[in-house]
């Protein structure tokens, strides 16, 4: 509670909290409403001095007001308040948890009509009937108000709960247990504070027009996809927690390796050809396939000229890189989405329609960009050697910009990445992607220090490091790989080896600053970023702006043709849930023995940290996906 507000009180019974508010916060503003009539509130102990006390403080009173039909209110028309207040509601006399959860939803419904845009609610319930872990002890939560579900239903999610400071209201005595003028047990009371969600928005497809190979291409991103594209998460000056993450994972390397990070801007496409020469160990089906709208032979200046420029860390470990994902707005448009399928899909890659990929891995491009290093770096000795303007004894510079075999510099490159993934906790869609490599002398094991300095980096945050052939993996649990290090004979020298190393920072960020999963990285809620404007350092908890937000479980089940494609059926399901499906599990199949077709049965779990999440909205979101399997993967819902 503070003062300067406009408070509305409701559900008073002898107006001794109101009074009590009216003391101790002479400034605020404060309309206190009662549902009963007022010759039946004055017969409550003590509530003629309150309503008076209330008045003389230049408080307004209003009674006969229902807090389930507030907007009915005449009186309250056209108003807005920063504060709505419920302090220990009750249907009255031995109500069960049924009515006192349609008490609440109704509630939060109306009091939403008359709340300003950032303002609060705040309800105060006794111990264990809000159902949250807050509550000790805890109910079933089927025996509780399920406070956070019915908060849910009219956008809003609950931001604190702390005590219900019985000792700072002291002539508050509240009343109506049980009908009667008795009170309720409020030294162990908690009070929630709720607060508006942000709406989900509406699916959108993304067409993009960007350079690939010298061409001009125009290419669809799907719904499922669309909103992680061009969110500049690792532009220069971000406070998002994977460029905080990057920034710190380049200056624990830095004491050791020189780091030069490009800022040149790659293509999100990749031709079949790119994928395999650099990453043959690629499945096809974990690639996301792209339809082209139309491709242009002559690439024009303005979209084919890569201005190369690189960036050495200085001694903070900071570079003014500036991924693909910050992208020019003229080279995108925005249109509704109309279908997953129509333009960008998981198709056979040996389809002539479809030879391109959304990038898997930065690898080809960061070898297209050494390689023109190279040969930018070998054009420049020429002219030293045709002008005789060469240094005797100066070895041949490689393509890090310094001598082979004796190279301490790492260069680097980062982005955002793409996977065809089922719907996971830990396998983000789409995540960014920290690629360094170098060439080093082979005698000094360069992949072993590289590995061991990571290892040095990342322990404190529960990462491990496992050999495998070739190289190491960087593994933490729950979440799994989360980088890896390999190396390769690259080098002039026979004696030098190409180490790469290669970093999910999305799933190191949920690492580092303990977030419930990697979605929460994609929120658009403004909370979620000011939590790291003050620069939090990796391992402090980030502290969630929606608590316990409550899950919901649907089944679905449905008939399919001899052939049924998974990873489609999981892309729907992102696009038609709006990424609050968490979890897919199979749970019964049937083959038909006449009629070659198969039944599916999953169970998905719907559950959101960024948005208010009711049981209304995510059944909406099921019967949207019901309609989308239909129409889009010709299945027949059962």
């Amino acid at each position: 509670m503070c003062s300067s507000r406009n408070i509305l009180l409701v559900g008073e019974g002898n107006f001794s909290f109101s009074a009590s508010v009216s003391q101790l916060y002479s400034e605020t503003n404060i309309t206190a409403t009662c549902l009963q009539h007022q010759d039946e509130a004055l017969r409550h102990e003590g509530a003629a001095t309150n309503i008076q006390t209330v008045q003389d403080s230049g408080g307004e009173l209003i009674f006969g007001v229902d807090c389930t039909k507030l907007a009915e209110c005449a009186s309250l028309q056209g108003r807005e308040f920063d504060r709505v207040v419920f302090n220990f509601p009750h249907c009255g006399r031995k109500s069960g948890v049924k009515k006192n959860r349609e008490l609440l939803k109704n509630f939060f419904l109306s009091c939403v009509q008359l709340l300003s845009e950032d303002g609060e609610v705040h309800v105060s319930l006794c111990n264990g009937q809000g159902g949250t872990p807050a509550d000790h002890p805890k109910r079933e939560w089927h025996n509780s108000w399920q406070v956070v579900a019915m908060a849910a239903e009219a956008h809003l999610i609950l931001s604190h709960v702390h005590s219900f400071e019985s000792d700072k209201f002291q002539s508050y005595k509240c009343t109506g247990y049980r009908s009667q003028d008795k009170g309720f047990h409020v030294e162990k009371g908690l009070l929630h504070v709720f607060t508006r969600s942000l709406p989900f928005s509406p699916a959108q497809t993304l067409q993009v027009e960007e350079a690939v190979e010298r061409h001009r291409v125009e290419y669809n991103i799907t719904a499922e996809l669309s909103d992680y594209i061009f969110r500049g998460l690792l532009c220069s000056g971000s406070v998002h927690p994977v460029r905080m993450v990057q920034d710190f994972l380049l200056k624990g390397l830095a004491d050791k390796w020189s780091i030069s990070m490009t800022t040149e801007t790659v293509p999100f496409l990749l031709t079949a050809e790119q994928l395999q020469a650099s990453c043959p160990d690629f499945k096809s089906t974990d690639c996301c396939w792209i339809h082209l709208l139309q491709k242009h032979q002559n690439c024009d200046a303005h979209t084919s000229k890569n201005i190369e420029k690189d960036l050495v860390l200085d001694s903070q470990g900071h570079t003014d890189t500036l991924p693909a994902t910050c992208a020019t707005s003229d080279k995108v448009r925005i249109k509704e989405a109309e279908s997953l399928m129509s333009a960008c899909s998981l198709v056979d890659p040996e389809s002539e329609s479809c030879l391109y990929v959304l990038r898997p891995s930065l690898l080809p491009h960061m070898e297209e960009l050494l390689t023109k290093k190279l040969i930018n770096n070998a054009g420049r000795h020429g002219e030293n050697e045709g002008n005789n303007t060469s240094v005797e004894g100066h070895k041949k510079e490689g393509p890090f910009g310094v001598s082979n075999g004796v190279t301490s510099l790492l260069f680097g490159l980062s982005g955002l990445v793409f996977k065809n993934v089922p719907v996971n906790l830990w396998a983000p869609p789409a995540f960014h992607e920290l690629l360094l490599r170098g060439i080093f002398p082979s005698e000094r094991e360069p992949m072993k220090l590289l590995g061991q300095r990571l290892e040095e980096l990342l322990e404190p945050y529960g990462v491990s490091l496992v050999t495998e052939q070739g190289g190491l993996r960087l593994i933490a649990q729950p979440m799994g790989l989360v980088g890896r290090v390999f190396a390769s004979d690259e080098g002039d020298n026979i004696s030098d080896v190409c180490v790469t190393v290669s970093l999910n920072l999305d799933l190191l960020a949920v690492l580092l600053f303990s977030l419930p999963d990697w979605r929460l990285l994609w929120s658009h809620d403004p909370r979620f970023i000011q939590h790291f404007e003050l620069c939090p350092s990796p391992g402090k908890p980030f502290q969630p702006f929606s608590l316990y937000p409550e899950p919901f479980s649907f089944d679905i089940s449905f008939w399919t043709g001899p052939t049924w494609d998974e990873r489609k059926f999981h892309a729907v399901i992102r696009e038609a849930s709006h990424g609050t499906v968490e979890q897919v599990k199979l749970i019964d199949t049937f083959s038909h023995p006449d009629l070659s077709q198969t039944s599916y049965c999953y169970r998905l779990i719907y559950h959101s940290h960024t948005h208010a999440l009711s049981h209304t909205q995510a059944l909406h979101f099921h019967k949207d996906l019901e309609t989308f399997l239909a129409s889009r993967l010709q299945v027949t819902i059962r």
